[in-house]
């Protein structure tokens, strides 16, 4: 199956000619009991979440299977240095130097947005593999649905304040509500430079080395729409593995475990 991606870039003048600037940058971990060889796994929040979103479950549960598992937070977010100018391309570069500073070739995990700015990582780090979980792709259309489903919380981040997820598009309801509105009041932002970005569609370049690519969520997601799901998946090839009944936020909603395990299965197999 072909892909629609744009042709790859030899010379990047830009990031020759501006540099982005260095921050200090939040990399949680854990450690597996006995490292086996296996590719350490790199997981990326999406805008407004930090590190700690993978911390809770995920990043244990990837170590208990044999995985090295790291999180960072991209800058502005979580403890990573305050960057209030920060756009795409500076998300990318976090990615890509955490992802160069681990022991081994590292499989990429976004999430969200997260999901958008490994994409363009891919193409500047030769990932072992990568996950893009409820991918938010971008362009005006993810507005429109934003603006249909939570108009209080959207309409501020279209004149460059902060946009505000509810409870009910990040989570099912089988989390208990107490929690849930704890995680969201641990939500933070992006930079009104990259929200705006996020509005164009981005072109992203073909994968360095060609890696496998899984994508996955689920089709009761309140922030990006199954089709969404598919047109990312047929991008790479492939089909999204779904799981009904679960909001966005895959790594903290009540079925936690189905995601990941899936995931962890998938790399099993070969893949990573």
């Amino acid at each position: 199956m072909s892909r629609t991606l744009a042709a790859p870039r030899i010379v990047r003048t830009r990031e020759w000619a501006r540099p982005v600037p260095a921050v200090r940058r939040e990399v949680l971990h854990a450690d597996v009991s006995r490292d086996e060889g296996r590719p350490p796994l790199l997981f990326v929040p999406g805008f407004g979440h930090g590190a700690w979103v993978f911390a809770e479950h995920w990043l244990e549960r990837a170590a208990e299977r044999g995985f090295p598992a790291y999180a960072v937070s991209l800058r502005g977010h979580g403890d990573s240095g305050t960057a209030p100018r920060a756009d795409l391309r500076a998300y990318v570069h976090d990615v890509v130097q955490a992802a160069a500073g681990l022991p081994r070739q590292a499989v990429l995990i976004g999430h969200g947005a997260g999901a958008l700015v490994v994409g363009h990582a891919l193409a500047r780090y030769p990932a072992r593999a990568a996950v893009l979980a409820a991918p938010v792709l971008g362009g005006w259309s993810l507005l429109g649905a934003a603006l249909r489903r939570n108009p209080f919380g959207t309409l501020p981040a279209v004149f460059g304040g902060a946009l505000r997820l509810r409870a009910g598009q990040l989570f099912s309801r089988e989390l208990p509500e107490a929690v849930a509105l704890s995680y969201v009041d641990r939500l933070g932002r992006a930079s009104v430079r990259a929200q705006w970005q996020l509005l164009v569609r981005q072109r992203v370049e073909p994968p360095v080395g060609d890696p496998p690519v899984l994508v996955l969520g689920s089709p009761d997601d309140r922030v990006v729409p199954a089709a969404v799901l598919d047109r990312a998946a047929r991008r790479y090839g492939g089909a999204p593995l779904l799981f009904p009944g679960m909001g966005h936020d895959l790594m903290l909603d009540a079925r936690w475990t189905e995601p990941v395990d899936a995931i962890l299965d998938w790399l099993d197999k070969g893949a990573g």
